[in-house]
């Protein structure tokens, strides 16, 4: 395990981020963790390095916190660092919280603490609610011992809450597919300016970014036949000088054992490598998202008044996000629906894309 030197400790590269762990019935809504098999994926991590363990109170309804906690008991405190967040969201009594996750935990005090989930429709209720100033309170006196956030905001949103205050870190949502065709590559460039170092969530997108198309696996593959597809995200992200801990929510143990080999070492990609994974993406992203303009020649020939783009986005998204991304169908505002489409053809006959609109449109109507 490679190390990187944080203020006056090291923090192991790779991060075990503990909102995956096995769950005793993956198939039900809210299941609780299996302590057994997740205290596995725990203990190979510390026993392989990682130092590293980041939950946070909404996790699995707390039940990460707990887990998490008891799994440490059986090491020496000041050989591991716990990371846990505060979410406004979820329970703006911040003193409570923080009281309670010092219980879940088991410990007396918690090493990085995070604002959880700052957005663009939140950032004031952090600013302006007293938790900053009672979490600094608490760094004082030594219960924390580095305050951060992390951030799904906006590049203009998370350039001023950078702003407010000297911040020990900041955790952000990272790939290589969001640094291309998303905002990341801006938030990585704030939070670099600022000299703050990141935390990086999601380097695999959720696990989006560990399969890809067949083609865009080939390219990959030619280039590194020893490398898996999931270690390329993390070679990406490993890469950038700003980076200080990845975490990656590992759910079994080959998983960590693949992540483990990719931080044997601190080789960064080269140029070589960085043009080669932009192939593969660039492939990959034609394969999986519709090339509509929403120039909406579609719309006006619709008998039952669907509004194609907008649902076309939410195929992008879902396609792209995963199946979540269907929850947008209900926001569309539109008179027809996916599943009145009668597959006559009027829309994908004017489309200058030459976009099989009808297809799409019964796939979205059977995955709901």
């Amino acid at each position: 395990m490679k190390y990187k030197s944080f203020q006056n400790i090291n923090l192991s590269r790779l991060g075990l981020g503990n909102m995956r762990l096995p769950l005793v019935d993956p198939d039900m809504p809210n299941s609780y963790i299996n302590y057994e098999e997740a205290h596995k994926i725990i203990d190979r991590a510390k026993e392989n390095g990682i130092n590293y363990f980041d939950t946070a109170y909404v996790y699995n309804n707390g039940d990460s916190e707990k887990c998490l906690g008891a799994c440490m008991t059986k090491y020496p405190r000041d050989s591991f660092y716990l990371a846990d967040k505060f979410n406004h969201h979820a329970n703006p009594d911040y003193e409570a919280v923080f009281e309670e996750q010092l219980k879940r935990l088991q410990t007396d005090h918690i090493d990085f603490y995070l604002l959880h989930c700052i957005m663009d429709g939140n950032a004031d209720d952090y600013q302006n609610c007293g938790c900053i100033e009672y979490f600094e309170k608490q760094k004082e006196l030594g219960r924390i011992s580095y305050l951060g956030f992390s951030s799904h905001a906006s590049p203009e949103t998370l350039r001023r809450f950078a702003e407010i205050r000297k911040w020990d870190f900041a955790q952000i949502q990272l790939n290589y597919f969001d640094w291309y065709y998303g905002t990341a590559k801006e938030e990585y460039q704030i939070l670099f300016e600022h000299n703050i170092p990141i935390m990086v969530m999601e380097p695999v997108r959720g696990g989006r970014l560990a399969k890809l198309t067949d083609e865009a696996e080939a390219i990959l593959k030619n280039a590194h036949p020893d490398w898996s597809i999931p270690s390329w995200a993390l070679r990406f992200v490993k890469s950038l000088p700003g980076v200080q801990v990845i975490l990656s929510g590992m759910s079994s143990l080959e998983q960590m054992d693949d992540n483990l080999a990719t931080f044997e070492d601190d080789e960064r990609l080269s140029e070589e490598d960085l043009n080669t994974l932009k192939e593969a993406l660039d492939k990959f992203r034609s394969s999986i998202v519709v090339p509509c303009t929403a120039c909406r020649y579609c719309t006006e020939g619709c008998p039952m008044q669907i509004n194609i783009p907008e649902y076309l986005k939410v195929y992008n998204a879902w396609k792209i996000d995963g199946h979540e991304a269907l929850a947008g169908m209900s926001r569309v505002v539109s008179d027809g629906t996916p599943s009145v489409c009668i597959q006559c053809g009027a829309c994908q006959a004017v489309c200058p894309q030459a976009i099989a609109i009808p297809d799409l449109l019964m796939e979205l109507a059977e995955a709901k």
